[in-house]
């Protein structure tokens, strides 16, 4: 009897490629549409994190900057990491590869924060006529990419790293 997810691997190219292709749309459309009564803005990722620099925000921008843009991009090379080197059944450094997989984990719980402060602001800046702060589309996308990238995490079988110097049972 196997004890190993014999399809982990397939699940987590899967999901993994979906939260890529999701990932596209977040950082072109814009992640939030602002209207006030002279004038309607939309931004997207990286403009509202210039537009933050601009107005002196810099340590903001910084966390919008690393919570939208480097934890997403290291989310997916450390994942195809794992997944490539469990495939070529790597024996190098199994410690850190397993250190790899439990900061993505970790991380994980974190990757929503966009979605919430989108959210959050959608809620209380609705003034109807003076101002209103609505969702774009890259909310969806940027959600469902973190989604998708959580369930490739949680798909790959971890054992799976140690398991890379055994030979094949036949």
């Amino acid at each position: 009897m196997v004890s190993r997810d014999e399809k982990s691997l397939q699940k987590v190219w899967a999901w993994l490629i979906a939260g890529m292709i999701a990932y596209i749309p977040a950082n072109i459309y814009p992640m939030l549409l602002t209207s006030t009564l002279i004038e309607r803005s939309e931004s997207t990722i990286v403009g509202g994190v210039i537009e933050l620099v601009q107005h002196g925000s810099i340590g903001i921008a910084a966390i919008v900057f690393i919570a939208s843009v480097i934890i997403p991009i290291g989310k997916f090379i450390a994942v195809g990491y794992l997944a490539i080197s469990v495939q070529r059944r790597s024996v190098a450094s199994r410690h850190a590869r397993h250190k790899a997989f439990e900061a993505v984990e970790f991380v994980g719980r974190w990757s929503m924060i966009d979605v919430f402060v989108v959210a959050i602001l959608s809620a209380l800046v609705q003034f109807d006529t003076i101002a209103t702060i609505n969702p774009g589309i890259a909310a969806v996308s940027f959600a469902l990419s973190v989604i998708f990238t959580m369930l490739a995490a949680q798909s790959f079988d971890a054992r799976l790293i140690w398991d890379a110097n055994r030979t094949p049972s036949l």
